[in-house]
């Protein structure tokens, strides 16, 4: 897809879909390479797979080129997807390799490590096991290596491609022209530290076991990685895919991108609009809480502008499209949200960040060790086995496991405790952010109206009895007050009434309805003109707490004021001082007025609000917070909140709410508990804190080991045990996670985890 600014003074912006990229260090190379054509800045994301081009002299066909050049793929994005189409899984090579070589690898490593089991000919099935693994299940990394060299660049690639090719190579030497393959032989496991020929070990398990090891890291990440475009589409899935529209006078169904502006919307109740429009006929209630926040709909007349992908809850309305397809409010905010993701800077793995220098080191000390020894010794054979013990003892395999092994146990101990995390730059946020931002609606509140307080005009009145009317009135309603005032009764066990006779819709204003033989009118204060005392104080004081006042009136005179609101959690509270706890600044951000706003905040201890945003100012109130300063995390649950979510620098998603934001958010909170956020960033912190010890003790292995084996003082087969000593150490480090305990009492049942958690 491209896409051209608006304004003069910005280049257009190209974006394209990389692919071949295997971490983080091809996408720099990626970028440099494009960063150097003339007039062009471009930013490539490893974790989108995209890159961002901004050039005013550059064609696609020559940022293509350069890609390739590069050794990757480019496409243009298909700017016209089917609105019906979803993605369809596809079939998944990496997971098949994985799952292969595991079943291959486990007997190769078996027979290796346990003397029992090396019966006459073993080593020669071990080879027959693991010359697959070596050859097909790593030929991602054999792909990428030789890539890499054929542009004179090292990465992880390499040093597996090399170091797993070299211990399968000097097996096969010692198999076919050595004495490992001759019947009877056995492996002596010894942990001493010695000199040998080689020409009698084979090397199999280690060549095999860093493959596979590597290829489950590999596949953690790409799962990771899969749902990168999910936000957009979960966005764009908010709006209305066919429009009924009237041309030459007559109703037509058509798609929704195929609208011009102009158009007439035919919008009956309950549909969604299909574009930004105005209204030309009929008076309406609309719920746009997708897009502005705002818990109550709105109510709508000629004239009145509207937003595609809001919802009409009342009569039928026809509205003008002004602004259709990529012009609408709603594909603006999912450019929002594509801009802050790829503006995002990925986390670089500490495995990547000094791969540019360990790789091409490894690799010269052991050529170094293989002249020296040949110059020292005179004897190949002692030559290869210290080189191969230096490439052994140095394959990343406790590096290449220290990251996902922590992720996959962190990620699992969350999903029980209802959070899911996406990902290890997820992690490193959570460990530097200072203020929280928090959405009102469905995150601090419930989302639901609920009936505050009923006060009616005096003694003699009965508050159930003129409530039980109301809810007669509105029982054949869908706005949310309507329902509110329905369960109200519903939930002392009182039946609501159902000789309703003459229901009359007023729209904008309220009902009236016959209710068992009498005159009942609901609806808003002003529908019933001057109010007692009594009543127009109840009004003055519900809208001064940030409620919807509703007046009560039978046979036209009103007896009573309803307050309508939304309810705070009862968890909200205790989950704000948890984020205090944890050094974090809370800020109330909605879209509902200042008076609600506050209401709520002042319930749960909240010192600063910004109320009546709108999802642009959304992200502006972000970004300044920001500049000024702050590492921001965002909380929230709508669509709305869908780019807030992106441009912070963690998002933190209600899994309760809508499907933009969870995809959007960095860590999704399933259960609608607000103190599960307060987990969220503990767990987080403890994963990274894992994923850093683990690093840590990966880098010291290899430091330490790789002069022993240089030195001739580690054959192949202590080199390829040590190695899995530390691999051992650190899936054992991170099965601490494991007993990550939570603050939230555990539910009687154990939560539904979103359909979109995989």
């Amino acid at each position: 897809m491209t896409t051209t600014s608006t304004s003069p003074a910005v280049a257009p912006v190209i974006r394209l879909d990389i692919g071949g990229m295997t971490c983080a260090s091809c996408a720099a190379r990626i970028e440099k390479k494009l960063n150097r054509l003339d007039g062009v800045t471009a930013t490539v994301n490893y974790a989108t797979e995209q890159a961002v081009v901004e050039t005013a002299t550059a064609t696609t066909d020559e940022l293509v080129a350069t890609v390739e050049k590069a050794g990757y793929t480019a496409t243009v994005p298909s700017p016209d997807p089917e609105p019906d189409a979803a993605p369809q899984p596809a079939a998944d090579p990496l997971r098949t390799r994985l799952v292969v070589s595991t079943w291959l690898t486990v007997p190769v490593v078996a027979m290796a490590m346990i003397p029992a089991l090396q019966f006459q000919y073993w080593q020669w099935l071990s080879l027959t096991l693991a010359a697959p693994v070596v050859v097909w299940g790593g030929l991602p990394f054999h792909r990428a290596a030789w890539t890499n060299l054929r542009h004179g660049a090292t990465t992880m690639d390499t040093l597996v491609s090399v170091g797993t090719l070299a211990a399968f190579g000097w097996s096969l030497y010692a198999l076919f022209l050595g004495h490992a393959g001759m019947p009877g032989m056995t492996h002596a496991f010894r942990f001493t530290v010695e000199r040998s020929d080689g020409a009698s070990n084979i090397y199999l398990e280690a060549a095999a076991g860093v493959t596979t090891f590597l290829l489950a890291g590999r596949y953690l990440e790409a799962r990771s990685k899969r749902s990168a475009g999910a936000a957009l589409r979960a966005l764009l899935d908010v709006g209305s895919k066919t429009a009924t529209v009237l041309r030459d006078g007559r109703e037509t169904t058509v798609r929704a991108d195929d609208l011009v502006v102009g158009d007439i919307l035919v919008v009956r109740p309950g549909e969604k609009i299909a574009a930004d429009g105005v209204v030309a006929v009929g008076t309406s209630s609309i719920d746009a809480s997708a897009i502005t926040g705002e818990s109550v709909p709105v109510t709508v007349e000629p004239g009145d502008a509207v937003t595609g992908g809001t919802v009409n809850v009342g009569n039928a309305l026809e509205v003008t499209a002004t602004r259709v397809g990529s012009d609408t409010a709603l594909a603006h905010m999912a450019r929002i949200v594509e801009d802050a993701q790829n503006g995002k800077a990925d986390a670089q793995r500490l495995a990547d960040r000094v791969s540019a220098v360990f790789v091409p080191v490894v690799i010269a000390i052991a050529a170094a060790t293989l002249l020296g020894w040949v110059l020292l010794d005179g004897s190949w054979s002692a030559a290869f086995t210290a080189a191969v013990a230096v490439l052994i003892i140095a394959c990343p395999c406790a590096l290449g496991l220290a990251t996902p092994t922590a992720l996959l146990v962190g990620t699992g101990r969350g999903a029980q405790l209802g959070v899911l995390i996406k990902g290890p730059e997820v992690l490193e946020q959570t460990r530097r952010v200072d203020t929280v931002v928090l959405d009102k609606t469905g995150t601090v509140t419930t989302g639901v109206m609920t009936v505050r307080s009923v006060v009616t005009d005096g003694a003699d009145t009965d508050e159930a009895d003129v409530l039980r009317l109301a809810a007669g009135a509105e029982s054949r309603s869908e706005h949310p007050v309507a329902r509110a005032i329905v369960r109200a009764v519903e939930s002392v066990d009182t039946a609501v009434p159902t000789a309703v006779t003459d229901a009359e819709n007023l729209p904008g204003l309220g009902v009236r309805a016959t209710v068992d033989g009498r005159r009942v009118t609901v609806g808003r204060p002003d529908l019933l003109g001057a109010l007692p005392t009594t009543l127009a104080d109840a009004v003055t004081a519900a809208e001064t707490a940030g409620a919807t006042a509703v007046v009560v009136a039978l046979d036209e005179r009103p007896l009573a004021v309803v307050a309508v609101a939304d309810t705070v959690k009862d968890t909200s509270a205790e989950a704000i001082r948890g984020l205090r706890e944890l050094g974090l600044e809370p800020i109330l951000l909605t879209g509902d007025n200042a008076a609600a706003a506050h209401d709520v905040a002042t319930r749960v201890g909240i010192d600063r609000v910004l109320a009546g945003v709108l999802p642009e100012g959304k992200v502006a109130a972000i970004a300044d917070l920001q500049r000024e300063g702050r590492v921001v995390a965002m909380i929230g649950d709508g669509v709305n909140d869908a780019a807030a979510l992106a441009t912070a620098d963690l998002g933190l998603s209600m899994g309760t709410g809508t499907d933009a934001a969870i995809e959007a958010g960095d860590l999704t909170l399933v259960r609608g508990d607000l103190r599960t956020a307060v987990d969220a960033v503990r767990l987080s912190r403890a994963t990274l804190r894992t994923i850093q010890v683990n690093l840590f003790w990966a880098f010291a292995y290899n430091v330490a080991a790789i002069p022993l084996a240089a030195a001739g003082m580690l054959n192949p087969m202590f080199a390829g045990a040590a190695m899995a000593l530390s691999s051992l150490f650190v899936v054992t480090n991170s099965l601490r996670l494991r007993r990550f305990r939570s603050a939230v009492p555990s539910p009687s049942v154990p939560p539904a985890v979103h359909a979109r958690a995989d």
